[in-house]
């Protein structure tokens, strides 16, 4: 490949294809976004192989090589290498009779959660080539690791808060270690208790400050996401994008955050700011799952469509944004602030029902209160 538009070519079609396959999994592969995410990939694809008689993707290691030569690193060619190594492909090759359609389904396959069907497949101008992805050696000794106890994951959490925060003031990405523990050791907790009920019950008995609010959230998160057959990977980003949906409020005054009387225009208007920068902060940085940063910009928008930050007309909430919004909602009310009291679970769940199908998703809210026992 000699021709530098080809492969620049190469590289927005792999951009694209990434944004197409993170839109299906957000959303749904008949979103509008992802039809014009998918045409844009089939364009930067047509134009390629107008020059060139196939086009080869190969990954050798963690590289991936078009036509032989290697293609330069960006974020989005680490996600399309990651989605690589998930789907067990080692090589991908597209023949200039190539159709829509075809590209369309790979990119609905590559959209799925891993174990769901039917997989990815060859069609007659896409070719793939598998690797064999039997269970790694790295998955059976996470398997075999101990799990943490609720305050071990508390005592992990703060440490890992702690960095993040110090990172986020000054302005420099975190890593995504500690919060993927986090993540994966409340998952592991969550699943050796004898169900949903018995688990929140043992969260909401500690003492409010054992866990932070993020936490909370997160934990109430993935009671809701296992409760409607959510699982694997996406299971875990919907982890994460608990634990980081408010990390935009790190960028407002703490005296606002911890202010017991009514805030004024201006303070209000520096609140509502943070959902906005804190998608922005997570966007800028390497290793986010896409849900946690659509979760930070929408956790604050209403069933309704009113809510905060202001959207165009039509706007479809994601599905982990209106969970996260249910959790946020409950513990919010359920542990003490800064400007009142904690309000008792009676009261809350009152609330919660008079919110329904206006703040929040009514099926969802249903869902939730029947996982306490309401």
């Amino acid at each position: 490949m000699n021709d530098g538009n080809t492969l620049a070519e190469i590289q927005n079609f792999v951009r694209y294809v990434v944004s197409a396959v993170a839109s299906a999994s957000l959303y749904s592969p008949d979103h509008r976004q992802v039809h014009r995410l998918g045409g844009e990939a089939f364009a930067c694809l047509q134009a390629a192989l107008a020059v060139e008689e196939e086009i080869v993707l190969l990954l050798i290691e963690d590289e991936l090589v078009c036509n032989k030569i290697p293609l330069d690193g960006s974020l989005f060619l680490s996600k399309f290498i990651q989605i690589f190594h998930d789907k067990g492909i080692e090589h991908l090759k597209f023949l200039p009779q190539v159709e829509f359609a075809e590209l369309w389904s790979l990119i609905v396959s590559l959209s799925r959660q891993a174990g769901k069907t039917p997989g990815v497949c060859s069609t007659p101008h896409v070719q793939l080539g598998r690797l064999d992805i039997a269970e790694p050696d790295n998955v059976v000794r996470d398997a075999k690791k101990e799990v943490l106890s609720l305050q071990e994951i508390s005592r992990l959490e703060k440490d890992v808060f702690a960095e993040v925060c110090a990172c986020v003031r000054e302005n420099k990405a975190f890593g995504m270690t500690g919060i993927n523990e986090v993540v994966s050791s409340s998952i592991q907790a969550f699943e050796q208790m004898a169900g949903p009920l018995h688990f929140l019950e043992k969260l909401l008995v500690l003492d409010e400050y054992t866990f932070t609010h993020s936490t909370n959230v997160c934990i109430l998160n993935l009671a809701q996401a296992k409760a409607i057959g959510i699982e694997g990977r996406l299971l875990h980003d919907v982890g994460v994008a608990a634990l980081l949906h408010d990390i935009g409020k790190l960028f407002v005054p703490e005296e606002i955050i911890a202010k017991p009387g009514a805030l004024s225009p201006e303070e209000r208007v520096l609140i509502q700011q943070h959902p906005v920068r804190g998608a922005h902060y997570l966007l800028a940085t390497p290793g986010i799952p896409k849900l946690a940063v659509v979760c930070s910009f929408e956790h604050h928008l209403k069933y309704d469509g009113t809510g905060y930050p202001e959207v165009s007309v039509g706007w479809t909430q994601n599905l982990c944004s209106q969970i996260t919004a249910v959790s946020d909602y409950f513990d919010a009310l359920r542990t003490k602030r800064s400007y009142r009291g904690a309000l008792e679970y009676e009261t809350v769940a009152a609330m919660m029902v008079e919110a329904s199908g206006t703040f929040l998703h009514p099926l969802l809210t249903r869902n939730f209160l029947n996982l306490l026992g309401g």
